[in-house]
């Protein structure tokens, strides 16, 4: 998609958006010429701050290639923010609804129509607590196991050291660089043409985040850990953890009941 096609609400974002985020990054971009020049791609990138969608559309927005965000539907409701939404042609996730699959048919009709789609593989801000990127959700390999469309892996870091994952609070000096490693499109021809089950469409997606996780342990300069945060198991792991004590805690307290009635 070129810079012409674009319409009104893409510039008026960009117009509204750029100034501040110049003033707030210095920016070290590097691998742009991996972006296609033409035709539908998606690509898939890290999530670690809330400023992601600004410091990497801004980035994105420059190529002439402007990404069409997966997000969720809450943001497309009344409003400003909703209004730029809708007109900048973003596609609504509709989360645990009978309508939540229409997503994946919206990003499947972009890629067919030459657009790109942007995809947080991880479906949500990462969990890790160094901040890699973790398990992820298998949105992308299904759209790209249908389209046969480039998947090109992208890394960024430096939106998180401005405003960290799950915080509210923002470090604004000294300034900080928004850094980020384009990759070369993942090569899944060998996928191509099998029965699309859960287990084909995990595989895949891990392919994909071992390519975004590479070019992040690139950007960083530092080793990833060797398996990506899982927080269900996580979660499990709590809850197990935490069983011991509850019951622990509750003993006392059936002791005295006992003692009280014999």
């Amino acid at each position: 998609m070129s810079r012409r096609k674009v319409g009104f609400w893409y510039h008026l974002a960009a117009v509204l958006a750029k100034p501040p985020l110049v003033l707030l990054f210095k920016r070290d971009w590097q691998g742009a010429e991996n972006i296609p020049a033409d035709g539908g791609f998606i690509t898939v990138v890290n999530h670690n701050s809330h400023l992601d969608p600004f410091a990497y559309g801004h980035f994105q927005y420059n190529t002439g290639r402007v990404p069409r965000f997966l997000a969720k539907s809450s943001l497309f409701t009344d409003g400003f923010v909703g209004a730029v939404m809708r007109g900048s042609g973003q596609i609504p996730v509709y989360r645990d609804t009978t309508d939540a699959r229409g997503a994946f048919r919206a990003a499947i009709d972009a890629v067919e129509r030459g657009e790109c789609v942007a995809f947080y593989p991880e479906g949500t801000l990462t969990r890790d607590p160094d901040q890699w990127p973790m398990t992820a959700r298998t949105g992308a390999a299904r759209v790209a196991l249908q389209t046969k469309c480039p998947v090109v892996p992208i890394a960024q870091w430096g939106a998180n050291e401005l405003l960290p994952p799950y915080s509210k609070k923002a470090s604004l000096f000294p300034r900080k660089t928004h850094r980020v490693l384009v990759g070369e499109p993942v090569d899944l021809s060998r996928f191509y043409g099998r029965t699309m089950t859960q287990d084909l469409l995990r595989e895949v997606t891990e392919v994909i985040m071992a390519a975004i996780t590479e070019l992040l342990v690139q950007l960083r300069g530092e080793p990833a850990p060797e398996v990506p945060y899982d927080p269900r198991r996580a979660r499990a792991l709590e809850r197990r953890e935490s069983a011991p004590a509850a019951a622990h805690d509750c003993a006392p307290a059936d002791m005295e009941e006992d003692k009280g009635t014999s």
